[in-house]
């Protein structure tokens, strides 16, 4: 078993995605961290797939594993599937939030003996430029969250999540939405489980012109929030699995 893994998503990011994986290949060049990067290429229509097997005819460690389009949460799934990790780590593909910080996610998890470390905007060292209107967006579904669910976290977004790799066999397979509801959901449910969630600063940097959510995203972000709330608390869908010990990895 390897001793991380790197899950990557990636649609229509085929100006980008050479760099981004190189960009990973060098926070891992000094050979300490036995690694993989798996590149989920979720249908996409450009060079993407073309992009991405041209990093990995250089570097056995990258896999690159087509899809039908569904959603960012089915291609980490799918990505998850294929991880032969002791850890996992999700990441965007854009380089919003450099892959450098991924040790450091790894140092926060060992020093907090957590099970979960995920990227908060919100952390008092957090350094972050983007978007106002992203940022009232990110506030107004955080506080609508923390009132719904109790969950003790400040930021569910955060493009960058490291995982060990036994509580994303426990939890995903009860996870249901495919696209931006998905962080919510599996963050629910890892604290359902009992598992440990620690928050870490980031340093995120906006790359985009453009955001990739709009107004039907954000009626589909509130849909999904209500039907996680209906799973997680009318019908009690995500019961019946043994609460866990923290443990070292």
């Amino acid at each position: 078993m390897k001793d991380l893994s790197i899950v990557i998503p990636a649609r229509n990011e085929g100006k980008v995605i050479f760099n981004s994986i190189h960009e990973v290949e060098k926070v891992f060049k000094d050979g300490k961290i036995d690694y993989e990067i798996i590149i989920v290429d979720d249908g996409s229509t450009d060079d993407t797939r073309k992009e991405a097997m041209k990093a990995a005819r250089k570097n056995s460690k990258v896999k690159v594993i087509k899809k039908e389009n569904g959603g960012k949460g089915s291609a980490l799934k799918v990505g998850f599937k294929h991880s032969s990790g002791r850890l996992v780590t999700f990441i965007d593909a854009d380089l919003d939030l450099h892959p450098s910080q991924i040790p450091v996610f790894m140092e926060y998890m060992r020093k907090y003996n957590a099970d979960v470390v995920i990227g908060s905007k919100n952390h008092p060292l957090s350094k972050v430029n983007y978007p106002f209107y992203r940022k009232f967006l990110s506030r107004a579904y955080q506080a609508t969250t923390a009132i719904l669910f109790n969950l003790d976290v400040t930021d569910t977004q955060a493009g960058l999540k490291l995982f060990k790799h036994r509580v994303l066999d426990d939890v995903l397979p009860r996870i249901l939405c495919k696209k931006y509801a998905f962080d919510l959901e599996l963050l629910v449910n890892v604290r359902h489980s009992g598992f440990k969630i620690v928050e870490a600063p980031i340093e995120l940097n906006w790359q985009r012109v453009r955001g990739r959510i709009n107004i039907r995203d954000v009626a589909r972000i509130a849909l999904d929030t209500a039907a996680i709330f209906y799973r997680l608390k009318v019908v009690r869908y995500y019961n019946g699995r043994a609460k866990h010990e923290n443990s070292h990895f």
